[in-house]
């Protein structure tokens, strides 16, 4: 099994998660985004929607890290990305798919590089929108955890949700996002990180991170 991705994409993060929560050995390919190797004929072979991750395993090529969320908890049931119950798993889908598709569609790397680089935008105006969209969406996952209570996952044990939502938070933390008004998030945040799956996916923790000044926002 080889996971294609670059050490900070939160989709490529996302991913790591997953496989370490369902104990999966792995080969980590680094695609170097900021180099532009993801615009490659060899990495557009591979991948025609030219980004990451992409997971090789059981002979075929996936693409689009929610998706392969779902083919993995499909595909290897043991130690389960969603709870059993029908509302509980939907409840998972709702808040994860809020931040996948609300934030992380305007927040990736292309729309912000789009942003600054061809619209000509200052990095105070791309932080602005940065900060529009986050409290947005968080706002109303916040209200949603206040719904089901405080515990320090969304359900007993880390899963779908948690492989959203934690490399959200840290691209927050990188743009300066104040997360003191999001107790429920950051109190699963720190859960989270007490684990040892979930500080080996954690970008800081990658190997191409070693050696890197690691800015709090994607380079130029």
């Amino acid at each position: 099994m080889r996971l294609h991705g670059y050490w900070r994409s939160s989709t490529s993060y996302r991913v790591r998660l997953a496989l370490n929560l369902k104990r999966l050995d792995h080969e980590n390919v680094p695609v170097n985004l900021l180099a532009g190797e993801q615009r490659g004929e060899g990495y557009r072979a591979l991948n025609p929607f030219a980004g990451v991750p992409v997971l090789e395993a059981d002979g075929a090529v996936r693409a689009q890290s929610m998706a392969i969320l779902e083919w993995l908890d499909e595909r290897y049931p043991e130690r389960p990305l969603l709870p059993e119950g029908i509302e509980e798993r939907f409840a998972a889908r709702e808040l994860a798919s809020a931040i996948a598709t609300e934030l992380h569609a305007p927040l990736n790397l292309p729309v912000l590089q789009y942003l600054k680089h061809d619209l000509g935008h200052a990095q105070a105006d791309v932080d602005l929108w940065y900060w529009h969209w986050l409290e947005k969406t968080l706002t109303g996952v916040e209200a949603r955890l206040a719904q089901r209570g405080s515990g320090d996952f969304l359900f007993g044990a880390p899963g779908y949700f948690e492989c959203v939502a934690l490399p959200q938070l840290y691209n927050a933390r990188r743009f300066a996002f104040d997360l003191s008004g999001y107790p429920r998030l950051t109190r699963i945040e720190a859960a989270c990180l007490e684990l040892p799956e979930f500080l080996a996916a954690h970008p800081d923790h990658q190997p191409e991170a070693s050696g890197t000044t690691i800015s709090p926002r994607p380079a130029p």
